[in-house]
């Protein structure tokens, strides 16, 4: 499970980058309109990485700082590196 949420983990962030860094000027720059489907795509990844934390701090016996950590590392940008350095470490000593 948790190498499910590690690949989640940088799909989410990889798509906030796409967001924030290719849709949002493509539109504003551009006017090219790609926010929708990018935004909406990326809500979903989202919820999906909330839905996947729970159960991986659950699972892994995460207290609530590190698990606010990792919803933390989901809406700031480039977060997600931070977050992949952490699991890494924690698949290495499973």
């Amino acid at each position: 499970m948790l190498r499910s949420f590690r690949l989640l983990s940088l799909i989410e962030g990889l798509s906030l980058l796409v967001l924030l860094f290719v849709a949002m000027p493509a539109k504003y720059q551009f006017g090219h309109d790609f926010v929708w489907p990018v935004g909406m795509t990326h809500g979903v990844l989202w919820l999906a990485y909330v839905l996947a934390s729970l159960v991986v701090s659950h699972l892994r016996k995460w207290s609530v700082g590190a698990w606010l950590l990792a919803l933390l590392s989901s809406v700031v940008p480039f977060g997600f590196v931070l977050l992949d350095r952490r699991l890494k470490r924690e698949i290495a000593q499973a």
